[in-house]
Parts: structure tokens; C-alpha cells; sequence
């Protein structure tokens, strides 16, 4: 049934069809025969402090602004990331910015962290909690800073999103890795990540309650580079690692079209190319550290899925998979 319903919505352009979809599923979703659809039992983990339902994820972007909080939660994900949210609200890169490569079953995207800013997306974790008071699907929240924000005050960006969603968050993802936005990979070196991570770590500190930090990495760091985020984990000790963003690599695509390609422009992929690359990341982390690692990447059914856990990934998150495979893919993925 979702690949008669797939080939219908990628007649749309890739953006425009991943609202339509949401919002005809935010309508079919209310029918009563629908959420039992996705139900599933999975033995809760506990890591970190927080229980996890089940260990399926569904990865930032796919739902900035907390537009889709209840739909997400009928599909039964054990936890979501919402974001990436910035202070301000900012438009994003100009359209089209979102691709698709069927023939690799992945994604081109160069979206540029556009969101409604923090305000907004406060408004709208404050409804869904006060509604939802006993949600058993995790919250975590991605930041980032704004593109108009110089690298030299980065840290301020992440300071004003972690303050301002402390309370709705059940945990927060320091996003410094995505492609589509200059510069921002530059604050992956070991020294601004220091600053950013510690000043937020110092922050966390005076809280009342205690919210476990993750930092998201890029495929496209060399092994030196991820080898001196796993040391800097060991001195400041956030709790863990998001692996992996989108890739610039274009090598790793072996059935699109390289004039299709070319032409498409910038951009991070994602989806079936990118987990090779990523299990290899968190296969390195893990030789590494007893750290928790999020496994993000190519995850698209179960055997893809179990290779990201045999690599060492505590959780893992979905996102292309999801638009490739479709909903069932959480119940397949939760049950293995």
C-alpha cells in the first residue's frame, strides 16, 4: 500500500510532499482503527537516565517547528528529535533545496536550518506537554546557531536554545555538522567545541533537573578529527554522540545520474549511501568509548537497522528510510 501511496506523492516536488504527507496524516490519524495499526511492544531501555520505550528515533529536520508532535507520536517512535531550531526564525536556502535519488533511495538536501525560531517552537512543546502529560515518546531538541551569527558567537546561539527549551526538553543535540550552512562544520575542531559544549554543560549545572547533552557529528570528518571529539568526551563529559549528519561525499552515490548530480549543486546526502560510512564512525567511536552513540544513516529496514546496533549504536534514528520505506518501517525496526 505505501509504495502505490509513494509514487503518488513523489509526483510532488520532495518538500512540498513531505508536508502534504503529514498533514494528510495528521487527518488519517484520527480515525480510531489507525494508531492500533502502529503499536508494538519493545523492552524499555535505560540509558543515560532517561527509559526509552523502544530504541527508534526519528532523526532532526524532519520536524522543525513541532508542527507534527501528535502524528509522531501515533507511530510509536521511542523518541524524536525536533529541530534544528534557532533563536530567530530564518527562511532557509532558496527553493528547490531538497532532492531525491530513487535510484540510490537517498536525499539531497541543502534546507539551511530554516525554522520558526525558538519562540515558536517553545509554543508548541508547551501545548503538546500540557496535553500529553504522560508521553512515553522522548523529546530531544536539536540546536543550532543562526547563519547571520558570526563562528565567533556561536556559543551565544546555543546558550539562548538551550536556556529557552530547558524545560520541554527531555534531552538536547548541539548540531555543528550540518553542510548547509557556512562555516558551521568549523565549529567542529576540538576547541570550539570545548567552548560551546562546556558553556552549556556549566549552564546544565544549575538546573534543577539534569538533561543529558549529545553532540551530532559529520560523515565527512577524518578519523583524527573524530578521534579528538571521542578524547574531548573524556574531559568534559557530555553524554554522547550523534552519528552520523548528511554527507558532501558524493563518491558514495553508485547509481544516480553524476550530470543529474552535478546539476542538483550543494548539498548533504542522506539515506542508503550514507551507512557504510556511518557504521564505520560508530564502529570507530565505540572501539573508542563506552559513550552513548545515536546511529543515524541508511537505516531503511531491519537488517540495516541491526547493522547499526552490531556496529555499536545504543539508539538509532531514522529519516530517509522513513520517507523511502515508509511509517511501518518504526514498528519493523522496533521489534528486531
Amino acid at each position: 500500500m505505501y509504495k502505490i501511496l509513494r509514487s503518488i506523492f513523489f509526483l510532488l516536488s520532495p518538500e512540498k510532499a513531505h508536508y502534504t504527507t503529514m498533514r494528510l496524516f495528521k487527518m488519517v490519524s484520527k480515525l480510531s482503527f489507525v494508531p492500533p495499526m502502529f503499536q508494538f511492544t519493545a523492552e524499555h531501555t535505560k540509558i543515560d537516565g532517561l527509559t526509552f520505550k523502544n530504541k527508534v528515533g526519528l532523526a532532526a529536520g524532519f520536524d522543525k517547528d513541532g508542527k507534527f508532535l501528535d502524528e509522531l507520536y501515533t507511530l510509536n517512535f521511542g523518541f524524536i528529535e525536533v529541530g534544528t531550531v534557532t533563536p530567530k526564525p530564518q527562511s532557509g536556502n532558496p527553493k528547490p533545496r531538497l532532492f531525491r535519488l530513487k535510484k540510490d533511495r537517498a536525499l539531497i538536501n541543502r534546507m539551511g536550518f530554516n525554522n520558526e525560531g525558538l519562540k515558536a517552537l517553545r509554543t508548541r512543546l508547551q501545548a503538546f506537554r500540557k496535553k500529553e502529560r504522560n508521553c512515553d515518546m522522548l523529546i530531544g531538541i536539536n540546536i543550532g546557531k543562526n547563519k547571520t551569527t558570526p563562528n565567533e558567537n556561536a556559543v551565544d546561539d546555543y546558550v539562548k536554545c538551550f536556556e529557552g527549551l530547558y524545560d520541554l526538553a527531555d534531552f538536547f543535540i548541539v548540531n555543528v555538522s550540518s553542510p548547509n550552512t557556512p562555516n558551521l562544520r568549523e565549529l567542529q575542531n576540538k576547541g570550539e567545541l570545548k567552548k560551546i559544549l562546556s558553556t552549556l554543560i556549566a549552564i546544565r549545572d544549575t538546573q534543577d533537573k539534569w538533561k543529558p547533552l549529545y553532540l551530532k557529528i559529520a560523515p565527512d570528518l577524518t578519523f583524527t578529527q573524530l578521534d579528538e571529539i571521542v578524547d574531548l568526551q573524556n574531559e568534559i563529559a557530555f553524554e554522547g554522540i550523534v552519528a552520523t549528519n548528511t554527507s558532501i561525499d558524493r563518491s558514495i552515490l553508485k547509481n544516480s545520474n553524476k550530470i543529474i548530480v552535478t546539476e542538483i549543486g550543494a548539498g548533504g546526502i542522506s539515506g542508503a549511501p550514507v551507512l557504510e560510512i556511518s557504521n564505520t564512525f560508530v564502529k570507530h567511536i565505540r572501539s573508542k568509548s563506552k559513550m552513548t552513540i545515536i546511529g543515524v544513516g541508511g537505516i531503511e529496514d531491519a537488517a540495516s537497522g541491526q547493522s547499526k546496533y552490531d556496529a555499536g549504536a545504543d539508539l538509532i534514528e531514522i529519516y530517509s528510510g522513513f520517507v523511502y520505506s515508509g511509517p511501518g518501517l518504526v514498528k519493523e525496526l522496533g521489534t528486531i
